[in-house]
């Protein structure tokens, strides 16, 4: 793996900016394709990106792969979540057990599905089929205190980093992020309020299906910890905020995401919660953008302003909010339709077709 800690002790990556160069031959080959020119929108841009990422006129995508990571709040013991935190880990037997919308859509557009135990509060004693990372049993409840230690948002990162590195010596070049975890909208809502600045009540939504008076609930709840956050930490460093709102899986994928972009992998952003994980590994290191693709607006809140802070449109807009990476593994089909115009698609030359009044 490619890493380094920073003086902050968490791995920043060395993420290569894209090599420019061939920017001008990939738009030349796509500009002679027999169609008019940027007519293909979107999928014109992808075939780009992509290409830029693998500095290849003809890029392709190797056994694209969903991460799935998993893990348990002691927050959702204070009443911020319509299912209690048992569902976690029922849902990761849903998963292993091919039962969830993930595995359905994974099936249906050939994405292999990986699962991680971030810290689940279960013991599944080696269960096979399951990847095993756990940090602890759940995080604390950051209603009165710190969700985790500093020393556990370290681990999450290196863990995060371990995972993407063995999918990359698997010749995995794509890999698209989802989640599970009861009240994880709740400390996505919180991260995302401190880093993108914006107020605690435009991120704060109905997660997994609150009624008004629950979410007025929740909103009081994540109010009042934001609070204590501020009354103990006046000046806090960006490991002070991951600790305490981070959740296990949050921060891993967030590590997941930076050593995939450092070696050079397409980075599929599933909704609001992998959007918090992306923020946070965007904090540390903006370069990532370079290689991240974003799915779909979620159905949560939160979801467009955090998208508007980063100045991405996504490819899809389905009212989407059920996490577990739905949104990005209905939006692959839309980076093999760019892959495969760029690579198939005849040229004017080739098709013989004229071009005298174009």
């Amino acid at each position: 793996m490619n890493l380094h800690l920073d003086s902050l002790g968490i791995p920043s990556l060395n993420i290569p900016n894209l090599l420019e160069e061939i920017r001008p031959h990939l738009v030349e080959k796509i500009n002679h394709k027999t169609k008019p020119i940027g007519s293909l929108g979107r999928l014109e841009e992808l075939a780009i990106q992509i290409g830029l990422i693998q500095n290849n006129l003809c890029p392709k995508i190797n056994n694209p792969t969903l991460l799935i990571f998993a893990a348990d709040h002691g927050i959702a013991k204070d009443g911020v979540s319509a299912y209690p935190q048992e569902v976690t880990y029922q849902m990761v037997l849903n998963f292993l057990g091919n039962g969830a919308a993930a595995n359905v859509f994974s099936k249906l557009n050939g994405l292999d599905l990986k699962v991680i135990d971030a810290g689940i509060n279960y013991e599944f004693n080696g269960l096979e089929g399951l990847i095993h990372k756990k940090i602890d049993k759940g995080t604390r409840s950051f209603l009165n205190e710190p969700a985790m230690s500093h020393s556990h948002v370290q681990e999450c990162f290196l863990k995060g980093a371990e995972i993407s590195f063995e999918a990359y010596r698997s010749d995995t070049n794509l890999l698209a992020f989802g989640e599970m975890g009861i009240a994880n909208t709740s400390s996505s809502s919180l991260l995302s309020s401190i880093l993108i600045k914006k107020p605690l009540d435009q991120l704060v939504g109905t997660g997994t299906g609150l009624d008004s008076i629950g979410l007025k609930k929740k909103f009081e709840i994540l109010n009042h910890a934001l609070n204590r956050f501020h009354q103990d930490f006046p000046n806090p460093s960006i490991l002070d905020i991951f600790a305490n709102f981070g959740g296990f899986e949050i921060l891993m994928m967030a590590g997941a995401m930076l050593e995939a972009a450092s070696l050079k992998m397409l980075v599929l952003v599933d909704g609001f919660i992998s959007t918090a994980a992306y923020l946070c590994a965007y904090s540390l290191n903006p370069s990532i953008e370079q290689y991240a693709i974003f799915s779909h607006l979620s159905g949560e809140l939160g979801h467009q302003y955090q998208l508007e802070f980063l100045k991405k449109i996504p490819l899809l807009n389905l009212g989407l909010r059920l996490g577990e990476g739905s949104g990005a593994i209905l939006a692959f089909p839309i980076l093999k339709a760019a892959i495969s115009m760029i690579n198939e698609m005849a040229s004017f030359q080739s098709a013989g077709v004229s071009t005298q009044n174009l």
